[in-house]
């Protein structure tokens, strides 16, 4: 299918994108988006010098839908392994997540194993959340 995002490595499966991992190393100067514009969750990367402004803003109304979760993990401190699935609950690829890095999880299944006492994960997804019976399956 080839993504053409800059600067990622998608995790793909018979053409279907599970995932996209953002290494620490990979921001580029000013603002990047990680995340193709078809997905319900977005990634921008900032980078920006001292004194750089942006525009002070707020958001509209603007009623968007979304048919599924999508979930970011952004490792803050220490380190995990994630575990990428299909969408028939295959393992596809294991990832590890050091300090700065982030994975946009898209489709398929993912579960995670936490490598270092200390560690620390940010972790953003549109919402609310419901709850495990009706947002979640468990495998």
């Amino acid at each position: 299918m080839g993504h053409n995002l800059p600067n990622v490595e998608t995790i793909e499966d018979k053409g279907e994108l599970l995932a996209i991992v953002y290494r620490d190393a990979d921001w580029t100067p000013g603002l990047t988006f990680c995340t193709p514009d078809s997905l319900a969750i977005q990634a921008g990367c900032w980078f920006y010098p001292a004194g750089k402004k942006l525009a002070a803003h707020y958001h509209n109304v603007n009623e968007r839908q979304a048919r599924k979760t999508q979930e970011v993990t952004y490792v803050k401190r220490g380190r995990m392994k994630a575990t990428v699935f299909d969408t028939a609950n295959k393992p596809v690829r294991e990832i590890v997540l050091h300090a700065g890095d982030f994975a946009v999880f898209v489709n398929g299944g993912h579960g995670y194993e936490i490598l270092e006492d200390g560690t620390q994960i940010l972790e953003v997804k549109n919402g609310p959340f419901t709850d495990v019976q009706t947002d979640k399956t468990l495998f």
